[in-house]
């Protein structure tokens, strides 16, 4: 042991001198701009509000083993402050309960719109979801589609907060839409569509000519068949006959503007069974020479069924439709006195897609109650990730805003929460021709003077696919966060409203660079681009251990720990340690608000790619804290570092003792075997102190993350 000391003793006081040797030989020394001129901070953050972590959904029994002691320990240890909770319900079409304590809209059959209680008793410990049993959507995980079910005792519904008696305004602003995926394009010579109530007085049926239009790019149109333009329908089943003029076609739509307004099979006791539109079944085939339909569709109980999207779905549900298997949502009450929170305020989600305006506020005013502190409420789950139209969002959010405001008008709402983005959503044209997501959805609250409900902006970041990606990604990390960011205020966000990533990671899918040493350099790119370029909060996931899984480049978790079979943390991995980097070393949580100034390099490869990129922040103390990234897989690279102030034509560097922190391939290599794969080695960062940073140069090893922290004379 004590010759394991003296080697590393010598090892570090070799580094030191390496790092601390005078500028003899500038040429090869790359210098580190620092923009320190008064005036020219590009950004200010608070830790503790500004940089955190996330809390998903959980597989069946993981609840009761990581909110244990020990784990949580662990799980705090990667120096995240605040967190968001992650609402997967509405990813998968699904209600949940947030409070099971609550009341049916039909208490007599368990059944219609519920509300949880907003009165404290129990304590909520898990959060069960309920399926949805008037769908529309086939590959959500909520179950199948009651579009093309086979059963004409079901049926989809549009959800009735969409309608005139709530919005109200003409149900024409807010068109409510099937789509129909035929797989490949057919010919077609018939539509039939079996009504239920309430049914479509006026709609069109259209197909799309085109790729698809269902993707962020809609590339085509959508074009009415002939006769398909329908005012004055009277439900049923219709069947529309084109066969003097077929179409060749993949997708079929039905786009409905005035609603009978008559009852679902629910009945009149509730005005939200009479609000909307539904369609029990959709056939698209042909005619055959007997006049007989041929139908194309497949109607299935399981994924074999014809595939279809829908704009909205009816939240009405029934005690019968709790999933008893899979995964769960942890309870608030557990959440908030577990000490996952680190008696932080935290983002709290509403179930807005699939919820109701009264549900929202009651579990905002039990939160209340308790005396849990939010910070801010995302209001719903991935609306373009559920084909939702901008009109359709902004028209929920608005009644969930009126809400939740009547509980506190204080609090601060925000979302999209979109997918994770590169660029502005695309959606089909509107009357005016706009096809911006974004745009539109900031006019319809404008028009509305209701922009001000908007208090912050939100949405997710994985930026790269998941099987194709190359080490080479590293370097456009920093410009795809820039340009995301430019792209929503180009849109029309306020510079009031901030910029916020409630959810991020490599790719959308689970990939082997993530928990390769590829994760560190990536996180720590993608956090300094994120601020640098203007950012309010970013939020890193998830904070829990999870297991090695297989994937299309390698093994990997999506984790900063290595879960064992009771989610025990069996290793750490990369994100870990470069959340160590930026929590513990680079900012100082607790500390107050951080400055960042601008700060550049030049060092390219021979591809012209910047592989050394900067991230500079002054700390409430003084102290000048520097996030180096060395994306050269090959070639340490070493540099010096110069603050200059434009203003006072002055120019200095450290003074004094400098910290030196560093994290790379020295100090972790992740090995690829399976399910057990894991990092050997798995080393904390290496810290060095150099006595005198003013005539000193640090050496960058390959692949790493480094920070320098000390003081600068007079800046």
């Amino acid at each position: 042991m004590e010759l394991s000391r003296r080697k590393l003793a010598r090892a570090a006081f070799a580094y030191v001198l390496a790092a601390t040797s005078s500028i003899s030989g500038r040429a090869q020394v790359a210098t580190i701009h620092v923009d320190a001129t008064p005036g020219h901070a590009v950004n200010s953050f608070d830790p503790d509000r500004a940089l955190g972590t996330s809390l998903d959904v959980q597989p069946a029994g993981v609840i009761d083993q990581i909110f244990t002691e020990p784990i949580l320990k662990e799980m705090k240890s990667a120096g995240w402050g605040p967190i968001t909770y992650r609402n997967n319900t509405e990813l998968r079409s699904l209600a949940w309960h947030w409070n099971e304590n609550g009341k049916w809209s039909d208490p007599e059959h368990k059944s219609g719109y519920f509300t949880g209680s907003s009165e404290p008793t129990e304590f909520i410990r898990e959060i069960p979801s309920y399926s949805l049993p008037h769908r529309g959507f086939t590959r959500t995980g909520g179950g199948p589609s009651r579009l093309t079910d086979g059963d004409p005792a079901t049926y989809w519904k549009s959800n009735p907060y969409l309608t005139r008696k709530y919005t109200g305004e003409s149900d024409s602003k807010l068109p409510q839409w099937i789509i129909l995926d035929l797989n490949e394009p057919k010919q077609l010579s018939a539509i039939r569509i079996a009504w239920a109530e309430p049914y479509g007085k006026s709609y069109t049926v259209d197909y799309w000519i085109g790729k698809t239009p269902l993707g962020r790019a809609p590339s085509g149109e959508w074009k009415t068949i002939p006769s398909g333009a329908v005012t004055g329908g009277k439900g049923g089943t219709v069947t529309m006959n084109f066969a003097k003029q077929p179409v060749t076609a993949r997708y079929i739509r039905v786009w409905m503007t005035e609603s009978s307004d008559t009852c679902d099979t629910h009945g009149p006791g509730d005005p939200r069974n009479c609000a909307g539109y539904a369609i029990s079944e959709v056939y698209a085939g042909s005619m055959d020479e007997n006049g007989m339909f041929v139908d194309f569709v497949q109607h299935s109980s399981d994924d074999k069924q014809t595939a279809t999207w829908c704009s909205s779905v009816d939240p009405w549900h029934s005690a019968t439709d709790i999933l008893t298997k899979g995964s769960r949502h942890t309870g608030f009450d557990l959440f908030y006195t577990s000490g996952i929170t680190n008696s932080l305020p935290a983002m709290i989600p509403v179930a807005m897609l699939y919820g109701t305006p009264d549900d929202a506020a009651a579990q905002i005013a039990y939160i209340k109650k308790r005396g849990y502190p939010i910070g801010w409420i995302e209001m719903g789950e991935e609306p373009d990730g559920q084909r939702m139209l901008p009109e359709d969002y902004a028209a929920l959010y608005l009644q969930f805003a009126t809400a939740i405001h009547k509980v506190d008008p204080t609090l601060k709402l925000g979302g999209p929460v979109f997918e994770g983005v590169n660029e502005d959503i695309q959606v089909w044209p509107d009357a005016q021709g706009r096809t911006s997501w974004s745009g539109r959805f900031l006019d319809y609250l404008k028009a509305r003077g209701r922009l001000g409900d908007l208090t912050f902006w939100s949405f997710e970041h994985y930026p790269f696919e998941p099987c194709s990606i190359t080490w080479e990604d590293l370097y456009r990390e920093p410009q795809l966060m820039s340009h995301i960011l430019k792209v929503f205020r180009e849109v029309g966000v306020p510079k009031s409203v901030p910029l916020m990533v409630t959810e991020s990671s490599i790719s959308w899918r689970l990939t082997g660079p993530m928990s390769q040493l590829f994760g560190a350099l990536w996180l720590a790119d993608n956090i300094g681009s994120f601020f640098e370029a203007g950012g309010g909060a970013f939020y890193h996931s998830p904070i829990q251990p999870q297991p090695v899984r297989n994937t299309c480049l390698g093994s990997a978790t999506w984790a900063n720990f290595i879960a064992g079979p009771n989610s025990e943390v069996k290793g750490y991995t990369s994100f870990y340690y470069g959340s160590r980097m930026i929590n513990l070393e680079w900012v100082k949580h607790g500390a107050g608000v951080h400055e960042m100034f601008p700060a550049s390099s030049s060092i390219r490869d021979d591809a012209g790619n910047l592989v050394v990129t900067s991230y500079a922040v002054r700390r409430p103390d003084g102290v000048w804290s520097l996030m180096l990234v060395n994306k050269d897989e090959s070639n340490p690279h070493r540099v010096r570092v110069v603050l200059e102030d434009s203003a006072r034509k002055k120019e200095a560097s450290f003074e004094g003792p400098v910290s030196m922190t560093t994290f790379g391939s020295d100090q972790y290599v992740w090995q690829e075997e399976g399910n057990n794969s894991h990092a050997d080695p798995s080393k904390p960062p290496v810290t060095y102190v150099v006595s005198d940073g003013s005539t000193a140069s640090f050496e960058l090893p390959k692949a790493s993350v480094t920070v320098l922290r000390g003081k600068v004379k007079g800046f």
